[in-house]
């Protein structure tokens, strides 16, 4: 193993057997030093939760790949960030990356993501960090079209690096080959938070998220959706600083401050 190559850090939120997390490992092994640190299961929109009312466990999983360790931790994808980091010791990963997650991070569905939930908490490490999505929620997904993609992405990222305090939420179209790559702002939306009521054998009730997302500005050409919907990859630059600096004036006058 080259000791002068970057060393790279994987995680996800669909467990570290997700066929995402394989293919995005096969994806960059040859331009990095890989360490894995994967949730044992799914933890899909877990958002930046931390595990802390019990204890967290590392497990090694067998390994398909050569000098490449999978270790799966029993919490979050943040607890994986975290603990991952703290059991690397003083080497500090050159760049982070989550996913290939199965299923769209747009628009403000990143608040809800466990991918990027990781990809905020390395950003908050000082650590350039990126997650990659897939558009399509299937274990059997297609993500052969997104080799181009994340090797772009990842070779300007480790070549110039990010802006401070600025990580990228990367989503990429399904089921075609991207046509190019556009830097955009999230799309405004939001869900319609229906569930579905069902009983259970027992008789009792419990409900099923059923809801649907509904882009409240479909034709907004400067916004991820608009574009993942004319077949482009792309690039949402975020920040886990989520003050709004300039509403800090008008609030200090509704407020009389």
């Amino acid at each position: 193993m080259n000791e002068n190559k970057p060393l790279i850090f994987l995680t996800n939120d669909d467990g570290i057997e997700a066929p995402g997390l394989n293919y995005l490992i096969e994806t960059v092994k040859d331009m990095g030093r890989l360490v894995v640190f994967a949730p044992c299961v799914s933890q899909s929109g877990k958002s930046s939760a931390i595990t802390v009312d019990q204890p967290l466990r590392v497990i090694n999983y067998p390994s398909k790949y050569e000098n490449i360790e999978m270790k799966g931790v029993t919490g979050t994808p943040v607890d994986c960030v975290k603990l991952g980091l703290y059991l690397l010791g003083q080497e500090r990963p050159a760049l982070l990356l989550s996913g290939v997650n199965h299923g769209s991070n747009s628009s403000f569905n990143l608040i809800y993501s466990g991918t990027m939930g990781a990809v905020l908490e390395g950003c908050m490490a000082g650590i350039p960090s990126i997650g990659f999505s897939l558009l399509h929620h299937s274990w059997k997904a297609d993500f052969s079209e997104c080799g181009a993609v994340i090797r772009k992405i990842v070779g300007d990222v480790l070549k110039k690096d990010l802006p401070n305090d600025v990580c990228l939420n990367v989503n990429i179209p399904a089921r075609c080959t991207p046509k190019g790559i556009k830097v955009t702002e999230a799309s405004y939306g939001h869900w319609t938070e229906e569930y579905t009521p069902m009983v259970d054998p027992h008789g009792r009730t419990h409900y099923w998220l059923s809801g649907q997302f509904i882009d409240d500005d479909p034709d907004n050409i400067n916004t991820d959706n608009y574009w993942l919907n004319q077949q482009f990859a792309t690039v949402v630059p975020v920040r886990p600083d989520q003050t709004s600096q300039a509403s800090i004036p008008v609030i200090k006058e509704i407020l009389g401050l």
